[in-house]
């Protein structure tokens, strides 16, 4: 199964700013775990709703575009600091989808994550033309929707795994 995209723009609109720079702090100083976030930036409004979701679980996410010391251009700095970022957080989360796979950029993200030995995690996502987050994605656990009886959420499963955990700071 993967995460609907559309499920993802509905819950992009309670997407909240201050909340997010509140958690950022709280993850900065060590309160809750931290993430980085990788995707395509032409995945956007998505974003804001997985980003509305995680706030919901108590997970920060390192958002790159959200990050201003980043080079407007990128070029070798960013990724530098992309690198830093990457080894800075406690996870990895890779959003899969059309956008992520052909992008330049996430596929080097991720190489550099499994070669830095990081938790990694594969969020797969679903739209109208299909689901993302096969192949060589599937080496990796991955969060998704889960249902037990009438609880729904995000969970967590293990490569290859029908049966996970509720997404939890604890459980990455």
């Amino acid at each position: 199964m993967a995460i609907s995209q559309s499920l993802l723009i509905n819950k992009s609109a309670s997407f909240q700013q201050p909340l997010y720079e509140s958690m950022q702090k709280s993850a900065s100083a060590g309160r809750m775990k931290s993430a980085f976030l990788c995707h395509s930036h032409k995945d956007e409004t998505i974003v804001k709703g997985l980003l509305a979701l995680f706030q919901e679980a108590g997970i920060d996410l390192y958002i790159d575009w959200k990050d201003h010391t980043m080079p407007e251009i990128p070029n070798a700095e960013t990724a530098k600091r992309i690198q830093g970022r990457i080894k800075a957080c406690d996870v990895f989360f890779f959003l899969a989808s059309h956008n992520s796979k052909t992008s330049r950029w996430c596929p080097w993200e991720i190489g550099y994550a499994d070669s830095s030995e990081r938790n990694i995690y594969i969020i797969p996502t679903s739209d109208d033309s299909g689901t993302y987050g096969n192949e060589y994605l599937e080496l990796y656990p991955n969060i998704d929707q889960g249902s037990h009886g009438t609880q729904k959420g995000l969970a967590v499963f293990g490569a290859g795994k029908r049966e996970g955990q509720w997404l939890s700071a604890g459980n990455l």
